[in-house]
């Protein structure tokens, strides 16, 4: 049986306006699930939520049949990647280095970088097709390149759920292909990823999973059966609420 990630009734707000409202989705791992609405929509919030970066005012998010949160070691479930202009580009670490960082919540305080450690950190590497750059410092790559090596600290952690913001934001064609191939490998290694995108041409080409928001869903499923037209129209033509979040 797969692991699912359950949102039930899932409200956040800010200043006690409603960013999202009575959320409720069921999702199984091994997808590649695009997050789809316009700006405003939630689709930030929503991520950050899952993440555990901002606290739910109702419901509750479950995996593997207990809350988030609960029992888990620190970056063991949950990895989130932000958007790129989140991060500090500038800062002097190589991508091996950066990918070494991803283990650090499975070490704890005490224990030393080991063996399996560094055999993840090669692994990585290699999915990601970044062993020619590990010693390269992040602020040399290319942005593809970037969001890869981030997406290689995300795989280090040997997370079950990964959550990406915008990761396709600036990337050239090739990039791009790079990347969606780099999903695709998370995806069948068993790996959630839910990922926020605004291109909607090339989700069939990317996603087998959306969900449609505005504040509330609109739609969910497999993405031959919910990515319609219908209900793309209808997420992008409501405001839910006057208070609008990313």
């Amino acid at each position: 049986m797969s692991h699912h990630l359950i949102l039930k009734d899932l409200t956040v707000s800010f200043n006690r306006i409603p960013a999202i409202h009575h959320i409720n989705l069921d999702l199984g791992c091994g997808s590649c699930v695009g997050l789809l609405g316009p700006n405003g929509a939630g689709k930030s919030t929503l991520l950050k939520a899952i993440a555990g970066l901002l606290p739910i005012e109702t419901g509750s998010i479950e995996f593997r049949g207990h809350e988030i949160g609960e029992n888990d070691a620190p970056g063991k479930t949950i990895a989130y990647v932000p958007q790129r202009e989140a991060v500090d580009w500038d800062f002097p670490i190589t991508v091996r280095g950066l990918i070494e960082m991803g283990r650090f919540p499975a070490l704890g305080l005490w224990k030393k970088f080991g063996v399996e450690d560094r055999r993840i950190v090669d692994e990585a590497l290699h999915v990601m097709d970044l062993e020619d750059y590990a010693a390269r410092q992040i602020s040399a790559l290319s942005g593809g390149q970037q969001q890869r090596a981030f997406l290689a600290r995300a795989w280090a952690q040997q997370s079950d759920i990964y959550l990406l913001d915008e990761p396709y934001t600036g990337l050239d064609r090739n990039a791009r292909q790079a990347f969606t191939a780099a999903l695709h490998t998370l995806r069948v290694a068993g790996k959630l990823i839910i990922s926020s995108h605004h291109e909607l041409n090339d989700v069939p080409a990317i996603f087998d999973h959306v969900i449609l928001i505005n504040g509330e869903l609109v739609a969910c499923g497999e993405t031959s059966a919910a990515f319609t037209p219908e209900n793309t129209e209808r997420a992008f033509a409501m405001r839910i609420f006057a208070g609008s979040h990313p």
